[in-house]
Parts: C-alpha cells; structure tokens; sequence
C-alpha cells in the first residue's frame, strides 16, 4: 500500500514553487525541473487509473486517491442510459 497520496504530491509541488520564490535559499532550477517531471510521471498514471474506473465502474484498489470517493457512478452513454463494462 502506497504510504504517499494525491495530497503529498501536491503539497510537494508547492513546497518546489516556494523553494524557487526563496530568495535566501532558492531551490536549484534543474531540482525543480526533476521534481516536476516526476510529478508529471505520477499525474499521467492517475489519469489512466481515473479513466479505468470510469470505464469498470470499480472502486480505487488503493489510497493514492485518499480524497476520492468510495463509489463511482457508472458512466453514462450518450443516449442517458448507464453503460457497465
């Protein structure tokens, strides 16, 4: 199990962007850059696990989404009607 949530990594982004705004102790440019590229790496995971539990209708097997609902509802097709995979 994940000890690191959607929340972590937002609140790591913002302590990167306070670290460059530092005028004391700035954070280095490249350490940022690394930062962000990993951070997108992580956003571009959770999007495919968002999209499979839209398609499924499944619940999130972990607590990386630990602000998401429990339950999903079914995705609608375009007539309105619900479509189960």
């Amino acid at each position: 199990m994940p000890k690191n949530k959607m929340k972590d990594l937002r609140n790591h982004l913002f302590a990167a962007l306070e670290g460059l705004a530092d005028r004391q102790k700035p954070l280095e440019v490249d350490r940022a850059k690394a930062i962000v590229s990993v951070s997108k790496a992580l956003i571009e995971t959770a999007k495919v696990e968002v999209k499979f539990l839209e398609v499924t209708g499944a619940l999130p097997a972990d607590e990386f989404f630990a602000e998401a609902p429990r339950s999903l509802p079914a995705p609608e097709k375009p007539n309105g009607r619900a479509h189960r995979v």
